[in-house]
């Protein structure tokens, strides 16, 4: 069991900006794959961007195409997600998680506390 620490989130308007991080200790990134997910109030956990560490492959769910970046810094051994444009369906709880079938996108079973975005109108 790694615990996933998430921050950056918070309070911002409709077109603004924030930048999510996602950092682990016990171990490093550098060999998996990992996403971000959101909860939005009512609504499923979804994936939102995901990456191949090594490699540096990405995914990106269709609704945030354009508008987030997901990246890495192997230095820091952190994860981050940039985003860009919000909206205020953006809104949610915001995880990070390994991921354990790059295809399929399926994250572990151990979640952290998340970061919280909000976007007003």
């Amino acid at each position: 069991q790694v615990q996933l620490v998430e921050s950056g989130g918070g309070l911002v308007q409709a077109g603004g900006s924030l930048r999510l991080s996602c950092a682990a200790s016990g171990r490093t990134f550098s060999s998996y794959f990992l996403g971000w997910f959101r909860q939005a109030p009512g609504k499923e956990r979804e994936i939102v961007a995901a990456i191949w560490w090594s490699f540096g492959l990405t995914y990106y769910a269709d609704s945030v195409k354009g508008r987030f970046t997901i990246s890495r810094d192997d230095a820091k051994n952190t994860m981050y997600l940039q985003m860009n444009g919000l909206k205020p369906e953006d809104t949610g709880v915001y995880y990070c998680n390994f991921l354990n079938n790059w295809n399929a996108k399926k994250p572990y079973d151990y979640w952290g506390q998340g970061t919280q975005v909000t976007v007003s109108s």
